[in-house]
């Protein structure tokens, strides 16, 4: 029995149910960033709170393995170090929900910043889908549309 569960978290199920965990999150995002719901599960701690768990399990598992987690510091090393380290599923789950967990803050931000501002929910459509895929870049066109409704240019709060 126990054999059974621990098959459900091996490295590619949880891949599996992170892609599929998040959509969620980011449909409320998009279609219904004002609701209650929206603000309560997606603009808070919890789905950080929860990917932060998922990540220290497979820490723990990691490292019940024997896992070498100094070979994370050779990515600086160059390009083909990083390829290298890329070539192992483990530091990819890893670099995985690394990327959900920031891409879900700013999506997430971007939501209440332009709710602050008062920034229809169609010009932040476009931001938040392009921040699902490429963050930075999706962060860069909200920040143009949010110069228009602050009528600032702010480079920092």
């Amino acid at each position: 029995m126990i054999e059974e569960i621990y098959t459900y978290f091996s490295i590619e199920m949880i891949y599996l149910w992170l892609n599929l965990g998040v959509l969620p999150l980011w449909i409320m995002l998009l279609f219904f960033p004002n609701s209650k719901i929206s603000q309560v599960i997606v603009a808070s701690i919890f789905p950080l709170f929860l990917l932060s768990l998922i990540y220290s399990y497979l820490i723990f598992e990691l490292i019940k393995i024997g896992f070498n987690f100094f070979d994370i510091f050779n990515l600086y090393l160059g390009l083909d170090e990083l390829r290298s380290l890329f070539g192992k599923k483990e530091y990819i789950i890893l670099f995985w929900i690394h990327f959900l967990a920031i891409n879900l803050f700013c999506g997430a931000w971007i939501s209440k910043d332009s709710q602050r501002y008062l920034i229809p929910k169609f010009l932040t459509f476009i931001p938040l889908i392009v921040t699902y895929f490429i963050g930075p870049i999706g962060i860069l066109i909200y920040w143009f549309i949010r110069i228009f409704f602050s009528k600032k240019i702010a480079l920092y709060e």
